[in-house]
């Protein structure tokens, strides 16, 4: 209400709108002598913790590529030490003019292999795991720049929802992409004897390098039903994330563009954000846990048992 005096004071006067917002019954303080009343006390010590967190806010939203919606934020808040509800944070948000992002529909980047996928269902659309480096899913999508299309692909560790590989090409051959990621995922393990490594019926995935490289180091291969969408349903998700954190944000100009960013985007998807699944914790610290809880022995039983 002080803001709109605030405002129109100049064009009428604080009178008169006090008499108006008085008769239209809007209520808050509707006296001129009460409007400086309160402009002499200053702001309350409330208005002042508002105005300090809509800035931090604005700067936390920016930080995390615009995305937070509410939940995200408040945890993100109260992991911070700031003692905040849910719905202020809300309200806060709504002062900061800042608002979660939505997802839009994953691009299909999936080729039909030209001979028969006789890989098994290994997963059975269960992608949960009882330790890193378990089951992987892997996936590719694409992105639209000013000199034609860049390829993504991403291997993602289901446990903790880390990407542990990935990789960027102006094409979809199985050498110039996803083995690349694939590569990428096999350096970052400590294990990788009894692995399943998940994916869809795309002709990439089919071939007989990228097959020959998962046997070398003892993953067991694995695809969904063909027309089941929920097959690869966690990579499905990872490339809307990413899509809809980074990709759909600006306009892009080559490769060499969306590479550094996606690299910015790996790194805090992996070390900063919240994930909902991982209850508002990032892979970084779900992964440190494991490897803090569980040692070295335990973690035989565990692969061994799988």
């Amino acid at each position: 209400m002080i803001r709109f005096i605030d405002e129109y004071r100049d064009r009428f006067s604080i009178e008169f709108i006090c008499e108006t917002l008085n008769t239209h019954r809007v209520g808050g303080f509707i006296t001129s002598r009460g409007y400086r009343q309160s402009k002499a006390r200053g702001m309350s010590a409330r208005s002042l913790r508002d105005a300090a967190l809509v800035a931090h806010i604005a700067e936390v939203h920016e930080e995390n590529f615009g995305v937070y919606g509410i939940r995200k934020m408040w945890h993100t808040l109260r992991r911070e030490g700031i003692d905040i509800g849910r719905e202020q944070t809300a309200r806060l948000m709504r002062l900061a003019g800042v608002r979660g992002k939505g997802k839009g529909k994953s691009p299909i980047t999936t080729r039909k292999p030209k001979g028969p996928d006789l890989r098994p269902d290994l997963v059975n659309r269960k992608f949960n795991a009882p330790a890193p480096a378990r089951l992987w899913v892997a996936d590719i999508t694409y992105v639209r720049t000013r000199k034609g299309f860049v390829y993504t692909a991403f291997v993602t560790d289901v446990f903790s929802r880390r990407i542990v590989g990935w990789a960027l090409s102006d094409s979809m051959r199985t050498e110039a992409l996803p083995l690349q990621a694939l590569n990428q995922a096999i350096v970052s393990a400590k294990e990788t004897t009894g692995l399943i490594h998940h994916s869809d019926h795309g002709s990439q995935y089919v071939s007989i390098v990228y097959n020959e490289r998962l046997a070398e180091y003892g993953i067991a291969a694995s695809t969904g039903t063909v027309g089941d969408s929920y097959d690869n349903a966690l990579a499905e998700n990872v490339n809307g994330s990413y899509k809809n954190e980074l990709i759909h944000r600006r306009s892009w100009d080559s490769v060499v563009d969306v590479e550094i960013a996606t690299f910015e985007w790996v790194n805090w998807w992996n070390e900063v954000r919240l994930h909902q699944s991982l209850g508002y914790r990032t892979p970084a610290e779900v992964e440190s846990e494991f490897w803090e809880t569980n040692p070295a022995q335990e973690i035989m039983e565990i692969k061994a048992n799988a």
